[in-house]
């Protein structure tokens, strides 16, 4: 009877042993989870949503290279986490590889602390009332130090903390697997909620009490969340990680085909090569159906066309399973609708680049002498997130289920399309408020640098929540989509499409910004991007990016719609992707 209580699909306890369904994972095992990634978050927009205002009034640094510095950081932390997941997938596993990464991040924490608090390590006094000493090179060292430790040790984090709560749950029971649809609705929940604490109270206290103070409190806050999520440990399920080396796999199969490249591979995939039903099942590996697309990597799968050999003659190495080169497929399927999420995250990266510098110029004040900080505006980023997370899966989803019959209410990627659709409105209306802005810099000049238009900061409130709703879609539909339609093997290495299309999209954003700078400064002529907004162009900028989000949508509809969802082959207790979703998907490609 204890038998039947053991979880269905192989997991088990830190030592190796099976674990009882009823005694560990689901959301008991996930509350342990959620504190970590709350403060986390919050410690991340802690840093990331006023960081440029700290770069440009502390380190003295001009507008242009505070948005690439912003940039460059926030995108190594968003692509660092490959590393991460290919340490966790291939050897180390996720839980320990997440242990050593926080220790790291908590590091990084505690030196950024130290780098604003300690008096040795802040910027020299302003020498006039407008001019500044820059800020000197140990300094300016020991800061960025700081925070590329934090990017460092977010490479571990970010790509196992996520992956490690959705392995909470069975996939095998019915029930835990419709648990799993929603983990990852209120996992970002509580990362919202940790953006929404950075927001709205770290970047006051930052700007108002002491920088130090505001990175201290989630510097605390952090070692207290790690210190509940070890006392959790009983609780947790871990995935049996399989002997070979995931990525490497993908590379045997690319190599396969290359060497079979001048064979035909055969009409029926029944005669290719693939392990029977009953090895899947010993080794509780997932067996992968086979599909149509990228036919040429089938030729991996050819069984030898002679088996004849001498004793001097070596065995040729076997061909490659037909699941193997499924899962291939799959990595080389996602890599096209990764290259479509480059733009969103583009625009994404705005949040906390030029819509927080927009706010430094405009009007502030909302009672008195109360100013709030320009970075507090991406609260409402989280508020509406927050608002809409529990409408979407409580409401919408229900209704859709009923429309659809997807248990999902939307297809996956069509999730992202109506993502992405909304950050095109984003820009559209970045767009109409910097024309509007503009338009009141004509009507009251003032010969002041960067002086403060009479304009109230809340005409940028539009676009900082309709980026919010947005990302209900978009930014929850990808960490679920990259992970549902990874190969089992290599679920880590799989989040990390997510991430490091974040990161790539600020890595881009820096690109455009310095492109667009140098352009638009030859001959004498004003700069798009200068350092004071208010002799600049920022409307044009928003206008290109308002057209490029248009044509990028199109360009995800057309690949969304030749997309081919995976599909297992299991028992028949319960038929993963091929049954209980994946047919469901197919009937509407996006």
């Amino acid at each position: 009877m204890e038998t039947k209580a053991l979880t269905k699909d192989g997991t088990v306890d830190l030592r190796g042993r099976p674990v009882l369904a009823s005694r560990t994972g689901r959301w008991r095992a996930c509350a342990f989870l959620v504190g970590y990634e709350s403060f986390e978050r919050m410690a991340f927009y802690g840093i990331a949503s006023n960081l440029v205002v700290y770069l440009t009034t502390r380190l003295h640094e001009d507008t242009v290279s505070s948005v690439r510095s912003v940039n460059n950081w926030s995108g190594s932390v968003w692509l660092t986490p490959i590393i991460g997941a290919y340490i966790a997938d291939s050897y180390a596993g996720r839980f320990w590889t997440f242990t050593i990464s926080s220790i790291i991040y908590v590091l990084g924490m505690i030196m950024l602390t130290m780098a604003v608090s300690l008096k040795s390590f802040k910027p020299d006094c302003p020498t006039t009332a407008t001019t500044f000493n820059k800020a000197s090179t140990t300094t300016i060292t020991f800061f960025y130090a700081s925070l590329y430790i934090i990017a460092l040790g977010a490479g571990g984090t970010k790509p196992n903390i996520s992956t490690f709560g959705a392995d909470q749950f069975d996939d095998y029971d019915p029930k835990e697997k419709l648990m799993k649809a929603s983990f990852f609705n209120w996992w970002m929940f509580s990362s919202f909620l940790g953006g929404l604490m950075a927001t709205l109270g770290l970047v006051y206290i930052q700007e108002n009490v002491g920088w130090g103070i505001g990175y201290g409190v989630p510097t605390a806050g952090l070692i207290l969340s790690l210190i509940v999520f070890y006392i959790g440990t009983p609780n947790y399920r871990h995935k049996v990680r399989g002997g070979e080396n995931p990525a490497w796999e993908v590379v045997r199969v690319w190599k396969a085909a290359w060497a079979n490249r001048r064979a035909e591979p055969p009409e029926d995939p029944a005669e290719l090569f693939e392990m029977d039903v009953h090895h899947y099942k010993v080794t509780g590996k997932r067996q992968l159906c086979h599909t149509n697309f990228f036919r040429f990597l089938d030729k991996a799968a050819m069984k030898p066309t002679s088996t004849t050999t001498t004793s001097t003659t070596p065995l040729p190495p076997p061909p490659c399973t037909v699941t193997q080169v499924e899962s291939s497929k799959l990595v080389l399927s996602m890599s096209k609708i990764w290259l479509a999420t480059l733009i969103p995250s583009t625009i994404w990266a705005q949040a906390n680049t030029l819509f927080v510098k927009q706010g430094t110029t405009l009007d502030r004040t909302l009672h008195h002498h109360f100013r709030i900080p320009a970075a507090s505006l991406s609260s409402f980023i989280t508020i509406s997130m927050l608002l809409s997370i529990p409408f979407y899966d409580r409401l919408l989803v229900p209704y859709l289920r009923r429309r659809t019959g997807n248990p999902r209410g939307l297809s996956l990627l069509q999730r992202l399309g109506v993502g992405f659709a909304i950050q095109t409105l984003v820009t559209l209306v970045a767009y109409l408020v910097e024309v509007k802005r503009m338009h009141v810099i004509t009507q009251n000049p003032n010969p002041m640098h960067n002086y403060i238009v009479p304009m109230s900061i809340f005409w940028l409130l539009p676009q900082y929540v309709l980026l919010g709703v947005g990302d209900v879609f978009n930014a929850i539909g990808l960490l679920e989509f990259f992970y549902d339609q990874s190969p089992e093997t290599m679920k880590s290495l799989g989040t990390t499409f997510f991430t490091s299309g974040i990161g790539m999209g600020n890595f881009l954003n820096s690109l455009l910004v310095t492109a667009v700078d140098g352009l638009t400064r030859r001959w004498g002529r004003r700069s798009w991007i200068g350092s004071d907004l208010n002799e600049s162009h920022l409307d044009y900028y928003y206008a290109f990016l308002t057209v490029v989000s248009v044509v990028n949508v199109g360009v995800f509809v057309w690949v969304a719609r030749g997309f081919e969802y995976k599909r297992e082959v299991d028992d028949d207790e319960v038929m993963l992707e091929g049954k209980v979703v994946g047919a469901l998907e197919m009937e509407g490609k996006v």
